[in-house]
């Protein structure tokens, strides 16, 4: 492709060219816009500039790479933001680039192709040692990045739709070669925001950031059936600094679920994560947590908080997943202020998950599980409180629960099951297991909750102008060849 470049005086003429082709293309002009994000940026384009076609059959892949690598000669001249006018813009996979802003209008829709040629086949991550789905390799995701800095995804609520369902029905018939793609992921990167986008049929997992520092997501609606296999909601996986926040989640598993690598596989890449804030979510999943710690957590799982929690017709409130083989740890966990209703289970801890990787895992590698603490916390319509198993000879230790009050359904008999945890209770109605002794309010304020603030908590969100300024623009878009999915 090649381009030609502006001189500053014709900054004027290319602006309203860029409408002028925009409306005759049947794309609505958007000369410019404000938008909140943790970076602003210098330079913008439109996707259109560079051959892409909304109309939800052409495909859009070469458009967005082309797009990309031309914006990314920006980075080091105060970055670029790529504008996804409103369109349906099918497309297959593609990478994002350092200080760099994906935007998607409010009325503009990402499809993801169905056409498995423009999936690419990457290597599992060092921290599993295999896919999730299959042994060997996995589909890379839609959208993806490694060892980016300052990147950002967002939008005005446009959407992301993954058009899941061809790939739920092969991994339900057992014909994936590979593991299915997830909808976002960001590798080895530092400084990520995602924010304000509807997150619709993702394939596998909707948002997956790993081996990152300091991401932010907030204000996403994220959507699949509640029978979808795997559709977790936002999986941090070995990272540290993690905000979550004002988010909105449907899902056929976790709506949140904390990682760090799976069996020997993360015990030997060694990278936990830590510092995991989530604060105001509203959670439905029928079959799943709200809050997952693991199952995946070989690495370590330390100083995770969660406040103004909201949990509608879901399986379990809070939920650690292990198992012997696991190693790692979960501790400094904090959990306050949920509110719960129809609920199977509102603590669920589980000590024999099982779902290895292969059979090379140890089976005296131990998870350690304490310092775990749930406070101020109402529930109804539950068929059991707690169901807390740990390991025999690893008990689950440090457990504290207090001001929680637990309405139970009217089928419900066993409120109670605890075995291998240590704790304390205090005025947890109904009475908890005799693990967890009742210490009476008078001497103690409760259980612990951190005042101190995290790292993730100071990043401050900006207002955005798009664009501030256009530097050595391409004179015209160079149509690309594109091809149609039937």
């Amino acid at each position: 492709m090649k381009f030609s470049r502006f001189l500053p005086q014709t900054q004027v003429v290319f602006i309203v060219a860029v409408a002028v082709f925009l409306k005759s293309s049947g794309v609505r002009s958007v000369h410019s816009f404000h938008y909140s994000a943790v970076s602003c940026r210098a330079h913008g384009a439109s996707l259109t500039d560079f051959g892409g076609v909304g109309d939800g059959k052409t495909s859009n892949t070469a458009a967005f790479k082309a797009a990309i690598d031309y914006l990314s000669h920006f980075g080091s001249d105060g970055g670029s933001v790529l504008f996804v006018p409103p369109g349906k813009w099918l497309t297959g996979s593609f990478n994002l680039t350092s200080h760099f802003t994906l935007y998607l209008h409010r009325e503009a829709v990402l499809l993801a192709t169905q056409n498995e040629r423009e999936w690419k086949v990457i290597e599992p991550l060092p921290s599993y040692g295999r896919g999730r789905d299959t042994v060997g390799g996995r589909y890379i995701s839609l959208i993806f990045g490694t060892n980016l800095t300052d990147v950002v995804i967002t939008g005005d609520n446009g959407t992301i739709d993954g058009q899941g369902q061809t790939w739920w029905d092969k991994f339900h018939k057992g014909e994936l070669q590979y593991t299915r793609p997830y909808l976002i992921e960001i590798l080895h990167s530092h400084n990520v925001e995602i924010s304000n986008l509807t997150l619709v049929n993702s394939p596998n997992w909707n948002v997956h950031p790993t081996y990152c520092t300091n991401v932010v997501v907030r204000g996403l609606t994220i959507l699949a059936p509640v029978r979808s296999p795997n559709t977790d909601g936002i999986n941090p996986d070995s990272c540290t600094n993690t905000r979550i926040e004002d988010c909105y989640i449907v899902s056929g598993d976790d709506c949140v679920a904390v990682k760090s690598g799976w069996d020997e596989y993360g015990i030997a890449y060694g990278m936990p994560t830590k510092t995991v804030f989530i604060k105001r979510l509203t959670c439905i999943s029928p079959t799943s947590a709200v809050v997952a710690l693991g199952s995946e957590m070989s690495g370590g799982i330390e100083d995770v908080r969660a406040e103004d929690i909201t949990a509608i017709h879901s399986e379990s409130g809070v939920r650690i997943k292990t198992s012997i083989g696991r190693g790692g740890y979960v501790k400094d966990v904090y959990v306050q202020r949920m509110t719960m209703k129809t609920m199977r289970w509102v603590f669920w801890m589980t000590g024999n998950y099982g779902s290895h990787a292969d059979n090379r895992f140890d089976p005296n590698a131990l998870p350690q599980i304490h310092n775990i603490n749930y406070r101020d916390m109402v529930a109804e319509n539950v068929t059991m409180v707690g169901r807390l198993e740990g390991i025999p000879g690893d008990s689950f230790r440090g457990i504290c629960i207090s001001n929680v009050t637990v309405k139970m359904a009217k089928n419900a008999n066993l409120f109670w099951n605890c075995t291998n945890v240590q704790g304390v209770a205090i005025d947890v109605v109904p009475r908890p297991c005799h693990a967890l002794p009742e210490v009476p309010s008078a001497r103690s304020r409760g259980c612990r909750f951190p005042v101190e603030s995290l790292p993730s908590e100071n990043n401050v969100v900006r207002t955005c102008y798009f664009p501030r300024k256009i530097k050595n623009y391409p004179a015209a878009a160079t149509p690309i060849k594109a091809e149609t999915e039937h």
